[in-house]
């Protein structure tokens, strides 16, 4: 009696065809990666008739489809950063058609951008779409005025939409990212900008360098450096580039000897994503090293480490002010006017030009649009007291900035030049390096919060993030009464 045949054939991943005695090999591919690889089965023959044979050889094939389909995933997820290239778009898009609306009325525009070829031609593919588009049209231009503006609402809307398409149809979107998407398209403003130093990057550095045998503590402070900045971009809600760098430098308040130390540390980071990361070398291929170029103060600065800025008195102002006057620099005086009564970063009041002076509800208010987190674009009600100064700034100016500087240096900063000459002024009227232009900062919010304005006002008028979910994401924030009641209580200077 014949004894049963108890081997198990792995049949997985092979067939055979009808009518054929040779194997293949075949494997399905999954359908979020069908386009990408312009396939929907893989399969090879393994020119054998021998089970056993097809089994042993399948392995090879199997192992590079694989490889294949992780690759085309990784080549649909969207990029690191996508929601800033998102909100760039948006941000282009209901400009342009802001702009048309403009030039409806007879305002001079900008020329439009060139057009996006691939989206024309898919639009024109579609003559039932181009019927109906044109009808409707024609229809808007028939109700006058009020219809060619709608018309550019309408057409800035289905623009918005064609862009969440166009993301989702070319990148594998998870429901979480659709959500974001969909929230940065309808509220650009919405976007904070996110540290590209993650915590998984930071891990994957730390593993590289102790893979290499790096000092234990060596390492821990070189990633815990990184952090710190990772930290203070998202705080901010600044991208990196060499302005957040030296931003950041500035505000770390350390000897000239440690915060280059942080620059290096920051070098030997760029040098590991821009070698190792493939996203990171993507995203940053065309970019400088930002940690290269910074000229960090000569002598002194450990005596200052690690302690608190000072605030200007009313006082302390005036003696600035009269100081700058007596030296013939009125720009300078000016700009000193402006810190106490707006709180404003010295970059912020440089950049405040004729068309940042703006009315709102009646109450003339400076806009400061120029600034780069969500936060620290504002508009703040002008402090009566100022409102003359401001008055002869707009008269006398002749390139339409407030405050007149030497040309902005070579990342575009207009305050480089009379920041140095405050460092100066402050130095020779008898200021400890504790006192910056930035103590201005810590002036106003103090003299706020001691005029009983709440800490949420008080963080809205200087352009602070309040750190509530239910403040910076939900709320629109004080209303122009309710900001020039606050704004009014910093004591007048003269």
């Amino acid at each position: 009696m014949a004894k049963p045949n108890n081997t198990i054939r792995d049949t997985k991943n092979l067939i055979q065809k009808a009518g054929e005695s040779t194997w293949y090999v075949r494997l399905a591919v999954p359908v979020d990666v069908q386009k990408v690889i312009g396939r929907k089965v893989f399969i090879k023959s393994l020119q054998t008739a021998s089970l056993t044979e097809a089994q042993r050889r399948r392995g090879v094939h199997l192992t590079t489809w694989w490889a294949q389909i992780e690759a085309a995933r990784k080549s649909r997820q969207l990029p690191e950063g996508w929601q800033s290239n998102v909100v760039a778009a948006i941000e282009t898009v209901n400009s342009i058609f802001q702009d048309q609306k403009r030039a409806i009325i007879g305002e001079t525009i900008p020329a439009l951008p060139p057009i996006n070829r691939e989206l024309e031609a898919r639009l024109r593919g579609n003559p039932r779409l181009v019927e109906a588009f044109e009808t409707h049209v024609k229809q808007r231009l028939g109700e006058g005025l009020s219809g060619k503006l709608q018309l550019q609402d309408e057409l800035a809307e289905v623009h918005r939409r064609l862009a969440e398409k166009l993301v989702t149809r070319r990148h594998t979107v998870s429901q979480e990212q659709k959500a974001e998407l969909v929230s940065l398209i309808a509220d650009p403003a919405s976007h904070r900008s996110k540290s590209p130093i993650t915590k998984n990057r930071l891990e994957a550095y730390r593993k590289f360098r102790e893979d290499r045998g790096g000092a234990p503590k060596h390492v821990d402070q070189q990633v815990g450096k990184m952090d710190r900045l990772s930290t203070f971009l998202k705080d901010e809600g600044l991208a990196l580039n060499f302005d957040t760098v030296d931003a950041w430098l500035g505000s770390l308040d350390r000897a000239p000897a440690t915060l280059g130390q942080y620059l290096m540390a920051g070098t030997a980071f760029w040098k590991w994503a821009m070698k190792y990361d493939t996203a990171w070398r993507e995203e940053y291929k065309d970019k400088v090293n930002p940690f290269v170029g910074h000229h960090l103060p000569q002598g002194g600065g450990s005596e200052t480490a690690g302690q608190d800025r000072k605030i200007y008195t009313r006082d302390d102002t005036v003696k600035l002010h009269q100081a700058a006057l007596d030296g013939g620099d009125r720009p300078l005086a000016d700009l000193i006017t402006l810190g106490w009564y707006t709180g404003a970063r010295i970059e912020e009041l440089c950049q405040l030009d004729k068309e940042s002076v703006i009315t709102v509800d009646g109450v003339l208010c400076f806009d400061f649009r120029r600034s780069k987190s969500k936060a620290s674009k504002r508009v703040v009600p002008i402090h009566n007291s100022l409102l003359p100064d401001v008055d002869r700034l707009l008269k006398a100016t002749v390139d339409t900035f407030l405050i007149p500087t030497q040309s902005a240096n070579q990342y575009g900063k207009r305050s480089h030049a009379i920041s140095k000459a405050f460092g100066r002024l402050r130095t020779a009227s008898g200021f400890s390096k504790l006192h910056v232009f930035h103590s201005f900062r810590h002036t106003v919010v103090t003299e706020l919060i001691r005029a009983d304005v709440q800490d949420a006002l008080a963080k809205e008028l200087v352009g602070h993030a309040t750190g509530s979910v239910t403040h910076d994401v939900y709320s629109k924030g004080a209303s122009t009464v309710q900001k020039l009641a606050a704004i009014s209580k910093l004591p007048a200077l003269f």
